[in-house]
């Protein structure tokens, strides 16, 4: 399980109790202010667990959804625009305009650390993805869609279309989607 600062200091009392239970290894301290009962805790739990107001996007989230077996070297976290500069080497902040941050926000159980992460649902996800096709390698892009095109027939077209619509080229997107993932309907 992880613990913010105040959520330790609830459960071993004081900062006496606490350093005595970081040195018998009953706790370990991962990052500043975030401490874990395993030694290596799931580095998207630790950083949901840092930076509450973020939601976990991208090679991250395709990792996380099993549509790609390719680790991500940095956590991607998407925070609104609004939000401050993350100050961490360990991560890729995507800013999102404000008025569409929380669209299709979904949360996510990480059993092992007992702990629910934010994290963007598979449809917002594979319009970011058409969305930033020139940015990606080809051979990874290629293995995401191919990973969608298996879960075709489970996403929420009402969805895709939704969000889609947020950007100016809403029709393009519709139209790569249907022609890259729905192409055999």
């Amino acid at each position: 399980m992880l613990y913010n600062y105040k959520e330790v200091i609830k459960k071993y009392k004081n900062d006496y109790k606490l350093n005595l239970a970081l040195n018998d290894n009953e706790i370990f301290k991962v990052e500043k202010g975030i401490y874990s009962d395993s030694k290596n805790p799931n580095l998207l739990g630790v950083y949901s667990k840092r930076y509450p107001n973020s939601i976990i996007t991208m090679d991250s989230a395709f990792y996380f959804y099993n549509f790609t077996d390719v680790i991500p070297t940095k956590i991607h976290l998407a925070t609104a625009s609004s939000s401050h500069t993350i100050e961490n080497s360990k991560i890729n902040q995507i800013f999102v305009k404000d008025s569409i941050f929380g669209e299709g926000k979904v949360s996510a159980f990480l059993e092992n650390e007992k702990q629910i992460i934010n994290i963007y649902d598979k449809e917002r996800l594979l319009i970011e993805l058409i969305r930033k096709k020139s940015q990606i390698p080809l051979d990874y892009y290629k293995e995401i869609i191919r990973n969608y095109r298996e879960e075709s027939h489970m996403l929420n077209v009402r969805k895709l279309e939704k969000y889609a619509s947020f950007y100016h080229n809403s029709n393009k997107l519709l139209e790569i989607l249907q022609m890259e993932v729905f192409w055999w309907i």
